[in-house]
């Protein structure tokens, strides 16, 4: 994949050690003339290839991820890993301003780290595959039936060499206890001892005489050379020797073996606690060191024993006295016991370097361990070792990115920078040839670039991007104005987003983009709501003229009924020139009409005559609306018990039936749709009428 920079308009820079090779089965003829690439749902490319007069478009799925993880699993990791990375980005930020530095350096930061560690870890497998097997039967060696993962390996990997500092005294045993978790996952590439203990536990059942089987011996020699206690005792166990029928015949071989089992059990460990494990575990290194000297001495004093030459069975006799050499750190036994460089390594810590405390000197080891161990084929946890060994940070973090992703860089990294001013420093500052971001905030954006690609994973992205102060927030509002409005959920979530993170002005533009596209889709209501919540006074004024002139076309109760619900909607505030005034004052002199009934409530038939007078008052009533408003109150005008209007009253109407007559020889003058004796019906109710208040009066 070739890179782009930011000097070339990209937002995030990237470059790619090694291109993917998809396969694109389009059926047109050759040659395609024409290429277009546009990015789908998630990770899915849609190309649209043209080649004379045919075209086709076909999407291809670009597996940027971990293969061995689904993509619902990977869905749960992104979303769970949310609250744990938020509460450290809180924490550091706290810190950060208490002491007034960028950085958290003190004596508690490494806690809180080893605390998000370890519930990413959590949320990554939680329970792991170990050598310690629940005893279901005698033929039971080794768990087979949950099968851990690389991410999950590597991210434990990292926690141990940078995070939990109460571990750095006994960081080879924590070594020990990771390859028992996660030696099964290098039988993809080579041949492990967890994987020929798995092959022989499937034979055991049709094996008659265990000791004279050479696999057994072998394979006893390779599960003590990594620190399998609990399996090398449980085999010995398995000896012929250990029978009943044999018990009485084999006396001093079954000593001998169950000598070197207790020897074996009874192995001193640099460790705080046993967690169920075989072994004398020592806290301190003074009492691990004298316990050591005493254990070595007993394997000693075995190996001189004359009791060897008693032993008449050459594969027990052999095979014992291979265990005793392995406990004694002889090299040739341990290469030989050995599948690969990373168990050797393991061993030397176990037999040979047992005193090493922290890492010093540890790369040098690997180097030897894969001198001696030469592969053919690599592993992706090795160069994530080498990385760690080597105290290379920038190291560490292209091997994670190459192999495990944009995920375990985003979130790793705060493991990197623990306690190491130089990787925080190498880390966070601004680099120029990044456009100006640092490290962290390339592969925080990269990550949030994922997720926004994809429908279920858009919510989440915003938390990545506003703990990135230079581009975050301006990604954060691409991605925001990007995701649909159409989509009542999903505009509610996006609005949600912008209160959270304080966006008003966002929020208020992404309503008014829902309003205007309601309108345009005929959804009227919906896009009066969401224009009045942007408060966008401009679209509502023009929203507000288009009714009135459609309602003024024909001032008709059929017309007025059909628009009175928007009417209502907008509200009298909405007051264009013209504007909707008038409406909402016709639909309360309307209402007022509705209630005289038979001519008889005078009451009622005074306040509709109000809501009229209200009406021909005010200067927002158009000149072409006065008509069909005095002919709609005829009844009123015609009222049998008393007159209802003044004589003043009478006259304002009067006057605006003279203004009527002048306006009509203007050329623009439109004629309202009544009936052909309306203007002299309305002349005559309101003579009478006047007769009558100036009697009264």
């Amino acid at each position: 994949m070739a890179s782009d920079t930011v000097g070339n308009g990209s937002l995030v820079p990237f470059t790619g050690d090694s291109a993917a090779v998809y396969p694109l089965h389009h059926g047109l003829p050759l040659p395609i003339s024409r290429l277009s690439i546009s990015w789908s749902r998630g990770n899915t490319l849609r190309l649209s290839l043209f080649a004379g007069a045919a075209a086709k478009v076909v999407e291809v799925k670009v597996n940027s991820e971990d293969s061995e993880i689904p993509d619902a699993h990977w869905r749960r990791i992104a979303y769970g890993s949310v609250a744990p990375f938020a509460l450290l980005q809180s924490q550091r930020s706290s810190i950060s301003s208490l002491l007034k530095t960028p950085s958290p350096y003190h004596s508690d930061w490494w806690e809180h780290v080893l605390q998000y560690s370890k519930e990413i870890g959590t949320l990554l497998g939680g329970s792991k595959l170990t050598n310690s097997p629940i005893i279901e039967g005698p033929n039971i060696l080794v768990k087979t039936d949950e099968m851990p993962t690389c991410l999950q390996a590597a991210w434990e990997l990292i926690e141990i060499f940078y995070v939990d500092k109460q571990s750095q005294a006994w960081l080879p045993e924590r070594l020990v206890d990771w390859l028992a978790d996660y030696d099964s996952l290098f039988t993809s590439t080579h041949e492990t001892i967890h994987g020929k203990l798995v092959d022989f536990q499937k034979e055991l059942g049709n094996i008659q005489v265990i000791e004279d089987d050479p696999r057994y011996w072998d394979l006893l020699s390779s599960a003590l050379s990594v620190g399998w206690l609990d399996v090398v005792v449980r085999m010995l166990r398995l000896h012929g020797s250990y029978q009943l029928d044999q018990l009485s015949n084999r006396e001093l071989e079954n000593g001998l073996v169950e000598a070197v089992a207790v020897l074996i059990s009874k192995m001193p460990r640099l460790r705080p606690e046993s967690d169920g494990k075989l072994g004398d575990c020592y806290k301190s290194k003074p009492d691990f060191i004298k316990a050591w000297e005493k254990w070595r001495s007993q394997i000693t004093k075995l190996d001189h024993s004359p009791f060897w030459i008693q032993c008449d069975n050459q594969q027990t006799h052999e095979g014992l006295r291979n265990l005793l050499q392995i406990m004694l750190g002889n090299i040739e036994s341990l290469c030989l016991a050995t599948c690969y460089w990373i168990e050797l390594y393991i061993s030397h810590f176990l037999y040979i370097r047992p005193f090493t405390m922290g890492i010093e000197s540890m790369y040098n080891l690997a180097e030897k361990c894969i001198q001696l161990k030469p592969q053919s084929s690599i592993h992706r946890l090795t160069g994530l070792m080498i990385g760690i060994l080597e105290e290379n940070t920038e190291v560490v973090l292209a091997e994670c990115s190459r192999e495990f992703g944009p995920w375990l860089v985003a979130h790793a990294i705060e493991l990197l920078t623990t306690g190491s001013e130089q990787s925080e420093i190498l880390l966070h500052e601004d680099r120029y040839n990044l456009g100006g971001i640092s490290i962290v905030e390339l592969h925080r954006l990269a990550y949030a670039q994922i997720l926004s690609s994809h429908a279920l994973t858009w919510q989440i992205a915003p938390i990545y991007l506003t703990s990135c102060m230079k581009q975050g927030m301006g990604l954060l509002e691409n991605l925001l104005y990007r995701q649909s409005v159409q989509h009542n959920d999903v505009l509610l979530k996006n609005i949600e987003i912008c209160r959270l993170y304080e966006l008003d002005h966002i929020s208020s533009n992404i309503m008014k983009i829902a309003g205007v596209y309601h309108w345009k889709h005929g959804h009227k209501g919906a896009g009066v709501f969401w224009l009045q919540q942007a408060q966008d006074r401009s679209c509502l004024d023009r929203i507000a003229q288009q009714l009135f002139d459609s309602v003024g076309k024909s001032i008709s109760d059929e017309s007025f009924k059909k628009w009175e619900g928007m009417i209502e909607l907008l509200g009298s505030e909405s007051n264009p020139a013209g504007g909707l005034e008038f409406l909402h004052k016709y639909r309360d002199f309307k209402k007022s009409l509705k209630k005289v009934s038979g001519g008889k409530s005078t009451d009622a038939a005074r306040q509709a005559v109000g809501s009229l007078i209200l009406l021909m008052k005010n200067p927002s009533t158009p000149q072409r609306f006065w008509l069909p408003l005095l002919h709609d109150s005829l009844k009123l005008l015609n009222w049998q018990d008393c007159p209802l209007l003044s004589v003043s009253e009478t006259n304002l109407l009067l006057n605006k039936l003279q203004e009527l007559s002048l306006a009509k020889l203007c050329a623009h003058y439109t004629e309202p749709s009544l009936p052909p004796n309306a203007l002299s019906s309305i002349r005559l109710a309101l003579a009478t009428n006047l007769g009558r208040a100036i009697l009264d009066e």
